[in-house]
């Protein structure tokens, strides 16, 4: 590919703005008129001796600020859960969430939980991200309130184990 020493600088440029080659690909057919292929592209690029610059990460947003902790939590309460700890006693108030060591099968991760009314249940989540409750007791379903602190005490040991 024969380039004059502006449309080269012009490449140059578009490499120092971070312009991946399939668009420096479609800037030379559309600014130059000139009909050239992803690998001709890449040919130049390395005539050049230019190295495309990586797309910089995405940042995560911030982590939203915890609230207050209290000032006195009972000893159970202060231990870390463990993937081989048995689920915590529901305090009042409380649901108690433990991860298995090995997941169920036909499950990325499973548990169990016990709610504030004592019942237990396993859950586990499949490959599809879905998650689903196993009551020990047929027909049992938990109070909306429980299950809302089931799915946010799940979340935090979840994300204390780095899953």
């Amino acid at each position: 590919m024969n380039l004059d020493q502006a449309q080269r600088n012009k490449v140059v440029e578009w490499i120092g703005q971070g312009l991946k080659l399939s668009e420096i690909q479609n800037r030379l057919i559309t600014e130059f008129g000139l009909t050239v292929t992803y690998m001709e592209v890449r040919f130049l690029v390395d005539d050049l001796k230019l190295t495309p610059k990586d797309p910089e990460p995405v940042k995560p947003p911030p982590a939203p600020v915890a609230p207050a902790a209290p000032t006195a939590l009972p000893a159970a309460a202060a231990a870390p859960l463990s993937p081989l700890s048995p689920p915590l006693a529901a305090k009042p108030g409380g649901v108690a969430v433990s991860v298995d060591q090995l997941a169920r099968p036909g499950t990325v991760v499973s548990g169990k939980v016990t709610f504030t009314d004592g019942n237990t249940a396993d859950w586990y989540l499949d490959q599809m991200g879905r998650l689903g409750l196993a009551p020990q007791k047929q027909g049992y379903r938990p109070p909306a309130a429980d299950v809302q602190q089931f799915q946010a005490a799940l979340d935090a040991e979840l994300s204390r184990m780095g899953m």
